[in-house]
């Protein structure tokens, strides 16, 4: 399935409704719900069994999608401001709360749980600026110049600031 090629439309989401997938631990789409489906303009069949990177808008930094693997791969939840990408080309932003799911018999991480919704844009004003400088270090330099400028911005708003808790705290502002 060939990607779509971004457009400058903004889908806008309903404030009230929920974005809601899970995933194997791979990343793989195991369930996705109807507003899913709506918003993202693919059809249940299209999204199930595919990497959850079909919605992945070529905007967002490979360093945030690091930041979260490496995060919700160790078994922690995270939550994070993420631009993606509709089938017919427009964009949506959304607040995810992202959530590892375990077999209860061994502990064992067995997918994740992502829940979005739609977020001010105040905090579109903050984040899209910090992603954009990210990205730019990603196609100029390399992830790894893009990561440790993450830690260097992330150290200047204080030393116990992380990702993670960068992210809840721009929510939690605006």
């Amino acid at each position: 399935m060939k990607k779509p090629t971004p457009i400058d439309e903004e889908i806008v989401l309903d404030p009230k409704r929920y974005i809601v997938s899970e995933t194997d631990e791979k990343g793989k789409i195991t369930f996705c719900n109807d507003y899913f489906i709506e918003v993202s303009g693919y059809t249940q069949e299209e999204l199930i069994g595919k990497p959850h990177s079909i919605v992945r808008h070529p905007d967002m930094p490979k360093v945030v999608f690091k930041l979260l693997w490496e995060t919700i791969s160790q078994g922690k939840n995270i939550n994070a401001v993420v631009k993606n990408l509709a089938k017919d080309g427009r964009y949506y932003w959304i607040f995810t709360e992202f959530e590892s799911r375990r077999d209860t018999d061994t502990g064992k991480i067995i997918g994740y749980h992502a829940a979005r919704k739609s977020i001010s844009k105040h905090v579109l004003e903050v984040v899209a600026q910090l992603y954009a400088k990210l990205l730019e270090m990603e196609q100029t330099e390399s992830v790894e110049s893009s990561e440790a400028f993450l830690h260097r911005y992330l150290k200047s708003e204080g030393d116990d600031i992380t990702f993670a808790n960068l992210m809840e705290n721009i929510h939690r502002l605006y």
